[in-house]
């Protein structure tokens, strides 16, 4: 069984998901776009103050394309890809975001 044959939607759903984790992604890279961390927009100023800014939106536009990628590999290849590739991708984008948690809480303070 292949990844198409779960597919009861349209594709375009797909593409939309891709197009938004790509932008987000892009506007975190180039280190802008902290108002879309969730908590870091919220924080105080002096909670602010104990992070990097760049470094956390770099951290958060890293994980951001992964999910990005994978969801370009979905919409591409879901002809080709056996249908438990599902399974495979919801695994790696669990891991992304605990590792982001991780270094967004550790390596992004100053």
């Amino acid at each position: 069984m292949k990844l198409a044959d779960l597919a009861t939607g349209s594709d375009w759903i797909v593409w939309i998901v891709f197009a938004i984790f790509a932008v987000l992604s892009i506007t975190l890279l180039s280190g802008h776009g902290s108002w879309f961390i969730s908590g870091y927009n919220t924080a105080t100023k002096e909670e602010k103050e104990k992070y990097d800014e760049k470094k956390l939106c770099r951290t958060m536009g890293i994980g951001m394309s992964i999910i990005a990628i994978l969801a370009l590999i979905m919409g591409l290849l879901e002809n080709i890809l056996p249908a438990f590739f599902v399974y495979i991708a919801l695994g790696i984008i669990l891991i992304d975001v605990v590792v982001i948690i991780i270094l967004g809480n550790t390596l992004c303070r100053k």
